[in-house]
């Protein structure tokens, strides 16, 4: 009788043990609808249609949130729209799954150098050298150029700022 809650409770977390871990994927298996519609979304961006790659890896998203290559998918789409913020979050999302991916790293310091952030493009060009090792590899050849080339000059910073129109003050009524 003194045994008999031991032994339920027992048999409790033994039951939940045993469940927890049944038919959980482990974390390097992407759902297969979410890869393919990754690989749509893919032809999408390099034939220019962004608005539909962006649909296409939102939707891989929704299927299975850990799918990296939806994140920078997303990421070169905003990068291609000029949002150079929402990349490098983007970016940050896929490092977040794999710290050491070269490409994650390689397109955030593009996004920094997109952005003007030129010394943080440099800490990640560090990090992408240090994990490729002594051998160059592209990732670390590309970033190097981006940095070197510099910040884009916009459009916006090119032309002389407009000088604005003083504006005239109203007549005051004068007292008859």
């Amino acid at each position: 009788m003194r045994l008999t809650p031991i032994a339920f409770a027992a048999a409790i977390v033994a039951g939940t043990m045993a469940s927890a871990g049944h038919g959980q994927r482990p974390d390097t298996q992407i759902d297969a609808r979410s890869a393919a519609m990754a690989q749509q979304a893919q032809a999408a961006l390099t034939a220019g249609r962004h608005d539909e790659a962006t649909d296409l890896y939102e939707t891989a998203l929704a299927v299975d949130p850990r799918n990296r290559a939806a994140y920078l998918g997303l990421a070169r789409v905003a990068q291609a729209q000029r949002l150079p913020g929402k990349a490098i979050r983007l970016y940050q999302d896929a490092l977040t799954i794999e710290p050491n991916d070269l490409n994650a790293l390689a397109g955030q310091g593009e996004a920094y150098v997109q952005r003007g952030a030129v010394d943080r493009a440099r800490r990640n060009l560090t990090r992408v050298q240090e994990l490729c090792g002594r051998n160059a590899c592209p990732q670390a050849t590309s970033l190097a150029a981006v940095i070197q080339r510099g910040p884009p000059v916009e459009a916006a910073q090119a032309s002389p700022p407009a000088t604005p129109t003083p504006a005239t003050p109203a007549p005051t009524p004068q007292p008859n």
